[in-house]
């Protein structure tokens, strides 16, 4: 192995042995404690130091770094209390995710690191946004965020690299080329000779790196990231490596030819750089001695700190407290100025007020900018804010999401546009596991608002026509709105983008141009939670949301000998229970009509709910409408069998009748 020192002092050499060193030892000790039973599960890194220390070394402190499982010097080499570290490992207080998950899967704000969650692929994305919000200030930052040569193979990293080369982002995607994807060899995963070859094909610079050689990873970080403060741009970087031990403890390496793990343990990145040390007279054997022991000291005493620690005691207020950033409802009213306007145009108003209200905003979503979006509620938009904050995006929902999740973590709001909530699929991952998880997990906010354009009732078929609400009423950690009229719609939508949590903002398309309301011209929030009692009657309570308010409107129309309460659901997570069991109460009838099919749908829960709470009060078995167990068809007489709005008049009356 060649090291060249160029102009780094003596000192700047010790230092960095110093750095490589400390993840090697405190490996070491973990070994001997899982041998020990004391630690219940360990991703090796040893033999691929020297490049999370190479890359730390050389960027600021306040440059974020997305690490994986194996990157221990990432954290070390950031100067991570080791107590804090070995807390997060044994899932106790002083860690970083409170005991609610282990290894790496965390973040750190204080240094910068963006931890990986189990799914590999959306931290690609995440450093995209970070990145994003890093050229929108102009400041200079690089962002750095690795992955394995498995995940290469995700469509995550092909979005990610695609959206990065397009926005000419300054991101350092770091690839640890370590020979095996658990036990799957190379030859098994991909056909390049080199993974650096595939930014190529994105237009992005690309370098192979001996990942082992401390010296070599430094130097070309140090000019890489001189030039792209000069010339932001994304950078792919391979680092040819080896893993030395399973992929996890527990694996072992019996797949692994002996050969081969004898050719790379002669590559060891700790011991040539200490032999270069020593053969250059930069080392002496007294001073590496008394390196080690201060090293080993620490170790041993931030160890000892955490057996100390109490183990986790499980609070129900607090775990339930962490679902969900603390958020304040800002209730901002507005003049009596009022205009009548469509679903579609409260919508755009809305937005274009909380682009001005909040000059961090970014909107991004497929075609949002000249063209306006598909349903043109951007149109205008880039004449008034410019396509930094207006973008385009390429089809990849996916990486989409996950960089809308790292503006927020960078300091943005975000607000992405799936063209229709159909293709909510191709970015379901980053959603659910990632935005929804986020606060709970290592409390950090995930300020991102998904609209969501949906339903049927425009002959638009499968694949542009469904309601996926209950996709993501049941996961915690989102908040699901789903307004049915103009005035609801925009006060909602600006409260969306006030509250830090992750939202999910469903428009019923059908709605859009056919339902007029007067609303305020001025900005105003509305609260989450709370519901619209619409009509008031004894007869029966009707609980709906979205269209399905409009189509119960109409059957009471034509009914007008049936008094209900009306309720318009409005959010769906939270869901306003307090307005539900009062109208039941009343009524002592009640009727759920939502547009998705009824398996598993919102009207199961709402029933379910109504059933535990309000049992005493029914006069009736709770009735659920909802569409036919299918996918939604095109033709408009098949869509109109699919729909409910059919059978709800008749549903009602059976409900009145018995």
């Amino acid at each position: 192995m060649n090291f060249e020192r160029k102009d780094l002092s003596n000192s700047q050499l010790l230092d960095l042995y110093k750095k490589i060193l400390k993840p090697r030892l405190i490996e070491e000790k973990m070994l001997i404690l899982i041998r020990q039973g004391k630690v219940s599960k360990w991703f090796s890194g040893i033999g691929q130091e020297a490049i999370s220390v190479g890359i730390t070394s050389v960027l600021d402190k306040d440059e974020y770094i997305l690490p994986m499982h194996r990157n221990l010097g990432v954290f070390t080499t950031r100067e991570i209390p080791l107590h804090r570290l070995f807390s997060q490992w044994q899932g106790k207080k002083n860690g970083f995710t409170k005991g609610r998950d282990r290894s790496f899967h965390f973040g750190t704000q204080e240094y910068k690191i963006i931890g990986m969650i189990s799914h590999l692929g959306p931290q690609l994305g995440i450093a995209d946004g970070i990145a994003l919000a890093n050229k929108l200030r102009k400041n200079g930052k690089v962002t750095a965020v690795f992955t394995g040569e498995g995940a290469t193979s995700e469509g995550d990293f092909h979005e990610a690299l695609n959206i990065a080369a397009v926005w000419e982002l300054p991101v350092l995607f770091v690839i640890e080329n370590n020979g095996y994807g658990l036990s799957t060899p190379t030859n098994e995963q991909y056909r390049c000779e080199n993974l650096a070859d595939k930014g190529v094909g994105y237009g992005m610079e690309s370098h192979v790196v001996d990942g082992n050689n401390l010296l070599e990873v430094y130097h070309l970080i140090s000019e890489l990231k001189a030039s792209m403060v000069e010339n932001p741009r994304p950078v792919l970087l391979e680092f040819k490596t080896f893993r030395m031990r399973g992929h996890e403890e527990a694996s072992g390496t019996k797949y692994v030819p002996q050969e081969l793990m004898d050719m790379w343990a002669v590559k060891d990145p700790v011991e040539n750089y200490r032999n270069y040390l020593k053969a250059t007279a930069v080392l002496s054997e007294e001073e590496d001695e008394a390196i080690r022991a201060e090293i080993k000291k620490e170790i041993d005493t931030d160890w000892a700190k955490v057996q100390e620690e109490p183990a986790i005691v499980a609070s129900l207020e607090e775990e339930l407290g962490d679902v969900y950033a603390p958020y304040e409802f800002e209730s901002y009213n507005p003049s009596s100025e009022m205009e009548n306007i469509r679903v579609i145009d409260a919508i755009s108003n809305g937005l274009r007020q909380s682009m001005e209200r909040h000059e961090n905003l970014v909107i991004m979503g497929q075609d949002i900018a000249e063209y306006g979006g598909a349903f043109k509620i951007t149109d205008g938009f880039v004449a008034q804010f410019g396509k930094e904050r207006v973008r385009n995006t390429p089809i990849c929902e996916s990486a989409v999401v996950s960089a809308a999740n790292g503006l927020s973590i960078n300091g943005f709001k975000a607000v992405m546009e799936m063209q229709f909530a159909d293709f909510v699929s191709t970015g379901f991952n980053p959603i659910v596991n990632l935005l929804a998880k986020q606060h709970y997990r290592w409390q950090e906010k995930s300020d991102v608002v998904v609209r969501m354009p949906c339903g049927g009732g425009t002959q638009a078929g499968p694949f542009h026509s469904q309601t996926n609400e209950a996709w993501f009423t049941k996961t915690p950690g989102l908040k699901v709105v789903y307004p049915a009229f103009p005035y609801d719609a925009k006060g909602l939508l600006n409260t969306a983008i006030n509250d830090p949590n992750p939202v999910l903002f469903f428009e019923h398309k059908l709605l859009y141009r056919s339902v007029y309301q007067d609303v305020p011209k001025d900005y105003y929030t509305l609260p989450f939670g709370k519901a619209s009692l619409i009509k008031e009657g004894t007869d029966v309570t009707i609980i709906s949301f979205g269209a399905g308010v409009h189509w119960a409107l109409e059957t009471l129309a034509k009914n007008p000998e049936i008094k209900a309460d009306l309720l318009d659901l409005r959010t769906l997570q939270p869901m306003d229970w307090d307005a539900i069991y009062t109208s039941v109460k009343k009524t002592n009838k009640v009727i759920i009509l939502q547009e998705d099919t009824l398996f598993g749908g919102v009207a199961s829960d709402i029933s379910a709910m109504i059933m535990e709470n309000c049992f005493e009060y029914l006069d009736a078995p709770v009735r659920r409408v909802g569409s036919l167990e299918t996918a939604i068809p095109f033709m408009k007489t098949l869509e109109d069998q699919y729909l409910p709005k059919g059978r709800f008049e008749i549903e009602l009356k059976e409900l009145l009748a018995y």
